[in-house]
């Protein structure tokens, strides 16, 4: 999970409304990103008003109805290994799948970014004391990392929102500190030190808002990953709990039907690209976008 090197240019421009804005100008005229934040705007929205929508009670099944092939009536997506319907599943489980796979990257971009920007701006011991306990995290593979403390801590969502939390801090830390350690030293930074500027106002005014787009940056690209090893954790017994619709979790119990139905059971894998994908493509585009050199 290296940042990528354009992610760590720093922005150094003082009007940042006007930047913000050239920003969301060059996003919009991109395609690609503008598509991809269409199908994750229509998903999110589906996830949320799931209840709205009519849909068939995502938890009711029928024996007699389990493994309906895609297309049949009344059952447009089919059915699982249960009988219930897959739309109305697939759509309930982005609720917990989302909810998974971004809340942890937002906790790790709040803590990894006070934690980078600190030890990026005071240096010294404090830098020593922070990248070097970071740099522990960084001998264990995300995955494997994941999964011990998730397993240490139970199953359960509250678990494995903190496990993933614990695994992303590391990378976001490190960029924080380089973007940091890079800036600290422009000279806008050393005349509001010269003007009797502390230390936490200067994080504060003139470090913080030229860091945060580059970890920013960075973040969003970690949001695909972050989905996929929620799925993961699900996959193995070690997130969400039966019978609560999730995707990995999906994708665990219809592991039996792939010879007999494999359409169906492809499904919720299918959900999981789409969505990751798109994260990363949209990630792609925002970086572009804030390049300063373009």
């Amino acid at each position: 999970m290296s940042a990528p090197a354009a992610a760590l240019t720093p922005v150094a421009a003082p009007a940042a409304r006007g930047y913000w804005a050239n920003v969301g100008r060059r996003l919009t005229r991109d395609p690609v990103s503008m598509a991809c934040l269409g199908v994750l705007a229509l998903i999110l929205l589906a996830a949320v008003f799931a209840p709205y929508l009519g849909l068939a009670d995502p938890y009711r099944g029928s024996m007699i109805r389990r493994l309906r092939p895609i297309g049949t009536e009344g059952y447009p997506l089919g059915t699982d290994e249960l009988g219930r319907d897959m739309l109305s599943r697939l759509i309930h489980g982005g609720r917990l799948s989302l909810l998974i796979g971004i809340l942890p990257v937002i906790n790790a971009f709040v803590i990894g970014s006070l934690l980078g920007i600190l030890a990026g701006y005071v240096g010294g011991r404090v830098n020593m004391a922070i990248m070097r306990t970071i740099d522990v995290f960084f001998a264990f593979p995300s995955v494997l990392l994941a999964i011990a403390i998730s397993g240490a801590l139970g199953a359960g969502i509250v678990n494995s929102l903190v496990s993933l939390t614990v695994v992303f801090v590391p990378p976001i830390t490190r960029v924080a500190e380089s973007v940091t350690t890079g800036v600290r030293n422009l000279d806008f930074v050393d005349a509001a030190r010269a003007s009797g500027a502390g230390a936490l106002t200067v994080m504060r005014v003139h470090i913080l808002g030229n860091v945060l787009g580059p970890i920013f940056v960075y973040a969003t690209s970690l949001i695909s990953v972050s989905m996929i090893l929620a799925s993961g954790l699900s996959f193995l017994g070690l997130g969400t709990k039966p019978p609560e619709p999730e995707w990995g979790l999906m994708l665990n119990t219809l592991r039996t039907a792939i010879y007999v139905n494999p359409w169906v059971a492809a499904l919720p894998g299918a959900m999981i690209f789409a969505v990751s994908i798109c994260f990363n493509l949209l990630s792609d585009g925002l970086r572009s976008a804030m390049d300063v050199r373009r």
